[in-house]
């Protein structure tokens, strides 16, 4: 476990999973031999497919199935249990989980029919897949969104996959936070792949996805989801999980000194058709040929500014965001360094969402 984030940028998620995983050496971090038997925990959390904003892209799944197997390994399980009420099986067939197995012959599990063992932590005992608990190696695959009770979910709540529906219940009974940390500490995830391409912004079960392009990678689940929490538009401490995650020595929160290490910059534009909060997010904006990734940014400062209710302020005087705007000078709010000329801007390509929303607010107050 070390502090390196490593993030690319692009549509293609297949394509960039082979690049990132050939970049952060992968094959190192593995068992040696060839005989371990690695895990792959996607979100499958419903039935629908990812560009909803809720479940992982099974292209990112197969690049790492096609670079394990390059790399010797064999013994390899997709495993996941969607939540209370949904059929996995029908998850990994709607999905295509279940021709990925069969292509490359790896295993797939439904944890939900699998063997379970009680484990304790803190007071709480916890009904963890059996399977699960004899992997030698655990690579956890979330999604970059957002959670109704939890605020954000990625890697250390991804775990809930591998828990009974029973223990599901318990969780929610208990608060989610403290149970989530306890699970970590109990199994805790390898290696991260975090599905940035095109999270929901609020939901876990997707359905107002927010077009991101971009996925991220570390060995620490807990600075991953710090990490997530800050693309977000949230401190790590604002979410308890990560927050005790941390204390349970589970990883670390410390982005400060982080290695956030970008392998490229996002160029893609904007594709996909806006969802409903996107649609009424993007009235306070005015955007000309603006990046996949710093449009992304935006719209998660903008959900921040809509829950504490500023977000009217801009109204009148739309954000401007886009390579449209080099070389302009404008006296709106602007956004990255396309728009350096304005009288006021956020510097960065892409600036990120911290940055965004202090700029945004600041901005807020000085024209009060």
């Amino acid at each position: 476990m070390d502090n390196r984030i490593t993030v690319i940028y692009g549509d293609d998620p297949g394509e960039m999973t082979a690049r990132l995983l050939d970049a952060v050496g992968l094959s190192s971090l593995l068992p040696p031999g060839g005989n371990a038997k690695i895990g792959i925990k996607p979100n499958l959390v419903n039935v629908t497919q990812p560009e909803h904003g809720a479940t992982t892209h099974p292209e990112i799944v197969e690049a790492l199935i096609r670079y394990l197997q390059a790399a010797g390994f064999r013994n390899i399980v997709i495993l996941e249990g969607s939540w209370v009420g949904a059929d996995t099986m029908k998850a990994f067939r709607a999905l295509g989980y279940d021709r990925l197995a069969e292509k490359y012959g790896v295993g797939l599990l439904d944890t939900k029919k699998d063997a379970y063992v009680q484990k304790s932590c803190d007071g709480i005992t916890m009904e963890i897949s059996k399977t699960a608990l004899e992997l030698d190696f655990l690579i956890d695959i979330p999604v970059l969104k957002g959670h109704c009770q939890t605020l954000v979910t990625g890697a250390l709540k991804n775990l809930k996959g591998i828990i009974s529906d029973r223990e599901k219940r318990h969780f929610h009974t208990l608060g989610l936070h403290k149970p989530i940390a306890c699970l970590n500490r109990l199994i805790t995830a390898d290696f991260c792949i975090v599905d940035g391409i095109c999270g929901d912004l609020d939901f876990e079960e997707g359905g107002n996805p927010v077009q991101m392009n971009r996925i991220f990678c570390g060995t620490d689940p807990v600075l991953i989801d710090s990490y997530i929490a800050q693309t977000m538009g949230y401190h790590p401490s604002e979410i308890g999980y990560i927050r005790l995650s941390e204390q349970y020595g589970v990883g670390s929160t410390d982005l400060s000194h982080a290695q956030i290490i970008e392998l490229n910059r996002d160029r893609g534009k904007i594709k996909a058709s806006p969802s409903r909060i996107v649609k009424e997010l993007s009235r306070y904006v005015e955007a000309r040929d603006a990046c996949s990734a710093c449009y992304a940014n935006l719209m998660q400062a903008l959900m921040r500014l809509k829950d504490i209710g500023v977000l009217d302020r801009f109204r009148k005087n739309p954000i401007a965001i886009g390579q449209g705007y080099r070389g302009n000078s404008l006296s709106c709010p602007g956004i990255g360094n396309c728009t350096r000329e304005f009288d006021s801007h956020v510097s960065g390509c892409p600036p990120h969402t911290p940055e965004i929303l202090a700029y945004l607010k600041d901005y807020i107050e000085q024209e009060q």
